[in-house]
């Protein structure tokens, strides 16, 4: 039995068919590339651009022209380090050149308006049924929030190796000036101020290692007295270190007071209070009024001591008078130091 042969009109139909049906295909094939969230594009085994997505468009910042862009739908291209890269030398055309796919080489992308990606390409050649190479495809992955992100946390792990370092360092000076008469009074005494650097180190974290006021970090080390104390002061920012040694001199202050001083009954008052001059010097001055009557200390204590070390860590100056009415202690110090 002999198989009917089909008639020339029945191979045109069955040719468009395949042709639409072919058709149908590539537009789906766009429509997904089109909705993808990244940079895709082709190029022929010449690296002309034949095909792009809304992504480039989006990445590149500009409209590639197809047929006439090659190898990149990027306007300029450059090194991470900063050096210009030819089109003719990027991945795609490495591709290209050596008929296998390119991955782990980071690009920038520069922006007709001056702006820069990072990317990082995949091109990869692409083989007719023949296995001869006709072109590429490449798809562009934008990672500079990443880049971002990994530089932040660099610099962060940096920075609290050297905030670790600035407290130890703080911690050192304060055990090296602690002195007493038993092992519990040094206990106490060093856990005191211990506990002092610990509310000063927590106002500096909460600011996430930013400049902290004078006065959010007066009115922490004073909380516990502030029916008896009054402060008053221009607005001023510390750096974390420098909060953390005005932190200690602080509780030191009130320590004494608490002691010895105008803390020590309910009629006493202290008054601290601020201001910077003209040629950028801080004043900071501690009036005690209302307690017992005082007289400088005939031995050097472990207060004095600390005092006179954080002055020294500001490289300021410290000035006590041991009046009648009450201890005034006066701190001068640059502001640049602080």
């Amino acid at each position: 039995m002999v198989s009917e042969q089909p008639s020339g009109s029945a191979k045109v139909e069955v040719l468009h068919a395949a042709v639409e049906a072919f058709r149908k295909r590539e537009i789906t094939y766009r429509d997904i590339l089109e909705d993808l969230p990244v940079a895709i594009y082709t190029t022929d085994i010449d690296g002309l651009v034949t095909y792009y997505n809304r992504e480039c468009v989006a990445l590149s910042g500009r409209q590639p022209v197809l047929g006439d862009d090659r190898w990149s739908v990027a306007w300029k291209l450059y090194t991470p380090s900063g050096e210009a890269l030819a089109h003719s030398e990027s991945p795609t055309a490495g591709a290209l050149r050596d008929c296998r796919p390119v991955r782990g080489v980071e690009i920038v992308v520069e922006r007709p308006d001056g702006s820069r990606v990072d990317c990082l390409p995949f091109p990869t050649p692409i083989f007719d049924p023949a296995g001869d190479c006709i072109g590429a495809v490449t798809m562009l992955v934008d990672v500079t929030e990443q880049k971002l992100a990994n530089e932040r946390a660099i610099l962060l792990a940096r920075e609290v190796d050297h905030r670790s370092t600035n407290l130890l360092t703080v911690v050192q000076s304060l055990i090296r000036l602690t002195k007493a008469d038993s092992l519990e009074a040094y206990r106490e005494a060093v856990e005191a101020r211990l506990t002092a650097l610990g509310r000063a180190n927590r106002l500096v974290a909460d600011a996430r290692w930013k400049n902290v006021s004078l006065r959010s970090l007066v009115d922490v080390e004073l909380d516990a007295f502030s029916s008896q104390v009054e402060v008053t002061g221009d607005p001023i920012e510390l750096r974390p270190q420098s909060a953390q040694y005005l932190g200690m001199l602080v509780h030191e202050l009130c320590t004494n007071a608490v002691k010895y001083g105008a803390l020590s009954v309910e009629s006493g008052s202290v008054s601290l209070g601020w201001a910077i001059d003209d040629s950028g010097i801080l004043m900071l001055t501690w009036q005690e009024r209302g307690g017992p009557p005082v007289t400088e200390p005939s031995r050097k204590n472990i207060g004095n001591a600390v005092i006179l070390g954080v002055a020294r860590q500001l490289k300021g100056e410290i000035f006590r008078d041991w009046r009648p009415e009450g201890l005034r202690c006066t701190l001068l110090c640059s502001r640049d130091r602080l």
